[in-house]
């Protein structure tokens, strides 16, 4: 018995593994092509509190070379220092436009709801939606461009170079990769434009503005708190192909500073990602038993058979493997490889807690907001601040 329940925990180390590594020569990097005339390129990027990011942010995509660019900023009601800084910076840069966000209407998310007020304000044939805490090369935007045009995708994102510090952080974030490229197939949603396939990444997105419109854009998913996942999904829905590339050098990020935000972080959406009721019990038994169920049956190897253990042994070691080749390429520290198992076990946990708290009806709370069940509204329309309306 406990022979085959190994056997099986090697099929479940396996699957993702395969599917990973076969997904790492089509994650490529995305480059910049030539073109007759600069790219021109429109950065949104919504901001609610973050004094301690936003100046950082902005001055990155300025200083990206080979396009056109303006940088607009949405402060979505801080109450911090975030509008003043945004407001000196666009002082000094005219590329710079400070957007005053309007309330928040129920049952939007507020991401969303600032994302669709900023793609409102864009110029540009091209849009580059950044979090706050995003950091871009100085050669980023023109990458991107260059991968919408060669992929002949009208949405695409990458997932940046991921800075941990605290033991949350290193258990959870790198285990993004992991998550992204170990379960979705890549060949198949490169040749299809199936809704089932959609998958993206929140912190960075970039989009052709028409396809954008012509998809609904943010304002078709006012109400998620997952806009990685749904915002492809719209796009396939329209009959529009999505794509993803490497973004490990072209942009960085530290998306929570401790242990308790990156829990949070991770928990406020869960409900909308894997912890989806019709997802979440497969994704359980595909996590534990084969990242964690490997490690539990070495930890009872004195009572088990040796075919059981070989088994187990071969299955442990594959998925240190496995994430010993994605911290390699994604430049994670390769120490924190033996904590997979306790990250995977952590972030199965978060799943259930996040479903937990969708049963029992209990708000998502994320930046001093609480998202329940409401319906999202219509938004209202949104002032706008150029830098000669500032003070």
């Amino acid at each position: 018995m406990m022979t085959w329940i190994a056997l099986a925990s090697l099929i479940l180390a396996a699957v993702p593994a395969v599917v990973l590594l076969v997904n790492l020569r089509l994650y490529r990097p995305a480059k910049a092509q030539r073109y007759g005339r600069r790219p021109r390129v429109s950065v949104l990027i919504p901001a609610r509190n973050e004094q301690h990011n936003i100046r950082t942010a902005v001055a990155s995509a300025l200083a990206n070379k080979g396009v056109d660019v303006e940088v607009l900023v949405l402060d979505d009601q801080s109450e911090d220092d975030t509008a003043a800084i945004v407001r000196a910076l666009a002082r000094r840069d005219p590329r710079v436009t400070l957007l005053r966000g309007s309330p928040l209407p129920p049952g939007a998310n507020g991401k969303q709801h600032a994302c669709h007020q900023l793609a409102r304000h864009a110029i540009h044939p091209h849009l580059v939606f950044m979090d706050a805490d995003v950091r871009l090369t100085n050669r980023a935007l023109a990458s991107l461009v260059g991968f919408l045009d060669r992929s002949g995708a009208s949405l695409a994102s990458g997932i940046p170079l991921q800075r941990t510090g605290s033991l949350g952080e290193r258990l959870i974030v790198p285990l993004i990769h992991f998550v992204l490229l170990g379960f979705l197939p890549m060949w198949r949603m490169r040749r299809s434009r199936h809704p089932a396939y959609a998958a993206g990444v929140g912190q960075l997105f970039v989009a052709r503005r028409e396809d954008y419109w012509r998809a609904g854009g943010h304002e078709a998913i006012l109400s998620s708190r997952h806009d990685g996942l749904d915002l492809p999904r719209v796009f396939r829905e329209a009959g529009l192909h999505t794509d993803l590339f490497d973004a490990t050098e072209l942009a960085e990020c530290r998306m929570y500073p401790s242990s308790a935000e990156t829990w949070q972080g991770f928990l406020k959406n869960a409900d909308e990602g894997l912890g989806r009721p019709a997802l979440i019990v497969p994704m359980t038994a595909l996590l534990l038993g084969g990242q964690v169920g490997p490690w539990l049956l070495l930890l009872a190897a004195p009572w088990l058979p040796g075919a059981a253990i070989a088994l187990a042994a071969a299955a442990a070691l594959l998925t240190l493997t496995v994430r010993r080749v994605a911290a390699r390429r994604f430049h994670q520290q390769t120490r924190d490889v033996w904590l997979h198992p306790l990250g995977i076990f952590a972030l199965v946990a978060i799943q259930w807690q996040a479903l937990g708290r969708r049963l029992l009806r209990k708000p998502a709370e994320w930046k001093g907001r609480s998202y329940g069940s409401e319906p999202a509204a219509v938004f209202p329309p949104v002032s706008l601040q150029s830098p000669s309306r500032t003070s």
